[in-house]
């Protein structure tokens, strides 16, 4: 491609020319499951960014446990606000530990539209409420936020795409 086509092409023109393997790469920096990433990566070209991320969010639904498993080793906690108070850190750490010695995984969530001055208190509620959900119920919760999670990384690799 042309130095000067290269450089106005839209982000989904260059997924969706870009190599099997490097197409993979970028989908897996939005959900850490190989075969999603591969399955999506499989099906381009995509017409438009809304058809690339309704791709997205219906090969989400299809994630096995072991895809599940392979998504959230990937997964941490969501980063703190600067200016987060120590014992703000020490109290979300510690919700955690009790969460993922209940579940065996790392809590996520998605705060997409959430205030940034509000994300600490909605993850810590997040954690607090779930840890009452029963395992099977909680890795339904987590499919789901680890699902809105993707298209939320997708929407942000394809700003501007197809708008």
């Amino acid at each position: 491609m042309p130095a000067q086509t290269r450089a106005t092409a839209t982000p989904l023109h260059l997924f969706n020319t870009a190599g099997p393997e490097d197409a993979a790469r970028t989908l897996l920096t939005c959900l850490h499951s190989t075969r999603w990433a591969r399955r999506l990566a499989a099906h381009r070209p995509y017409p438009d960014a809304p058809a690339l991320l309704a791709a997205a969010d219906e090969a989400a639904y299809d994630l096995t446990p072991d895809d599940l498993a392979e998504a959230l080793a990937a997964e941490s906690l969501p980063d703190l606000p600067a200016g987060t108070y120590a014992a703000a850190g020490t109290a979300l750490r510690a919700a955690h530990a009790a969460y993922e010695s209940r579940f065996g995984h790392v809590f996520v969530i998605c705060l997409d539209g959430i205030p940034a001055a509000e994300a600490l208190d909605r993850t810590l509620e997040g954690i607090r409420s779930r840890l009452a959900n029963d395992p099977e119920e909680e890795r339904a919760v987590t499919a789901e936020e680890l699902r809105r999670l993707a298209g939320q990384r997708l929407r942000h690799a394809l700003r501007g795409a197809g708008r």
